[in-house]
């Protein structure tokens, strides 16, 4: 007696055994995006009426740099899993599924990189 469904069996498709590392590190961004969101709302809410050197001091602690640094990480890391889910449910053509879910990691990539570069630069006083 097999546990594979007709279809399955049929396909001779089964479990990827991907999903649960996908899905827990979905729940884990998303669970610490919650404190880091409300921080930097906070953050920003705070120093809306500050002139621009309080502003660079203030991205420049170590502590808001790292909160500011793993926000960013963890938000564009987020947005990835998320939009590779999108694409996966919804793109049937598997080499246009691909390049989508490619371009969009690239980009990610490459906005989470100039985002933590800048952080880094206002930290270092450069």
């Amino acid at each position: 007696m097999s546990l594979r469904s007709p279809l399955g069996t049929a396909k001779g498709l089964g479990s990827a055994k991907d999903g649960l590392h996908h899905w827990w590190a979905q729940r884990v961004t998303a669970i610490a995006l919650i404190p880091l969101t409300i921080w930097f709302a906070f953050k920003v809410a705070v120093l809306s009426q500050s002139d621009y050197q309080t502003v660079i001091e203030c991205i420049g602690s170590p502590w808001s740099a790292a909160l500011i640094v793993s926000l960013v990480v963890a938000a564009f890391y987020h947005a990835a899993l998320g939009m590779q889910v999108i694409f996966e449910d919804y793109i049937g053509h598997k080499a246009v599924r691909v390049s989508a879910i490619m371009a969009t990691n690239l980009l990610l990539f490459l906005l989470g990189a100039a985002a933590t570069i800048a952080v880094v630069r206002i930290a270092l006083g450069g």
